[in-house]
């Protein structure tokens, strides 16, 4: 095992493109690249935690098509390290957790609830399930993940479902969060969200965001420029599409 999470870790550090990536973890049985790619999830080193990140989704995918229980145990374990009674912080899972689900449609349907869940705090009534992430860290993960969800599957990630608790987000001292939130807001075409993103426009703390298999640099105020636009197009689409 620690011969595998030495070769994995090796992959990792090399640099490999994505293509390059995937290629070398199709042609290893999945089983035995969960465990090195989870540890890696934990590395300082920002880029090689991201290729964690889609190698774990590649992998999980992969093993979810050859053996479906086994794919839902690495989904429920991720979940686990987020619960408080893990007694870890779970560092590095909303991310996989989102790359996952994008990847495998079975598993997006099944767990898509409880990863929108991470969103909200707990409700009044029994139906109002959330299981909200407090930390800033995991909260950078859990909205690049909605962003990169909302993509892949965005039927399973609607507007209805997520636009109000994104946008608490805007106000956060942290600027990842900010600016991830901004761009989750676009992604959602969430129109009613154009005042908070708007006062954003002045905010240049930057940030790093991993994007097609690279880390590009980014202000706040350039995230939420891009998601206004992404406004714009989307409400002249509409428009065209009136009768």
């Amino acid at each position: 095992m620690r011969a595998r999470k030495r070769l994995v870790l090796a992959v990792l550090t090399a640099r490999p493109t994505a293509v390059q990536l995937a290629a070398w973890l199709a042609a290893q049985p999945p089983a035995g690249l969960v465990d090195p790619l989870v540890a890696a999830l934990f590395h300082p080193n920002e880029e090689l935690h991201w290729r964690a990140v889609e190698g774990l989704g590649q992998v999980v995918a992969r093993l979810a098509e050859q053996e479906m229980e086994s794919a839902r145990i690495v989904v429920r374990r991720l979940m686990w390290s987020l619960n408080e009674e893990s007694g870890g912080i779970g560092w590095g899972a909303p991310e996989a957790l989102a790359e996952i689900l994008a990847r495998h449609g079975g598993l997006a349907a099944e767990y898509r609830h409880i990863f929108l869940s991470y969103l909200r705090e707990d409700g009044p009534q029994r139906w109002q399930h959330g299981n909200f992430l407090e930390h800033e860290g995991l909260q950078r993960g859990l909205l690049w993940g909605l962003a990169r969800l909302r993509q892949a599957r965005p039927a399973l990630v609607g507007k209805a479902d997520i636009a109000v608790e994104t946008s608490a987000f805007l106000a956060s001292p942290d600027p990842t969060v900010r600016g991830l939130a901004a761009r989750c807001l676009g992604f959602l075409a969430a129109g009613e969200m154009r005042a908070g993103l708007a006062a954003l426009l002045h905010d240049h703390q930057r940030l790093t965001l991993w994007q097609e298999g690279e880390l590009h640099s980014w202000t706040v105020a350039e995230l939420a420029a891009e998601a206004l636009a992404r406004l714009d197009a989307d409400t002249s689409v509409s428009a065209g599409a009136q009768p």
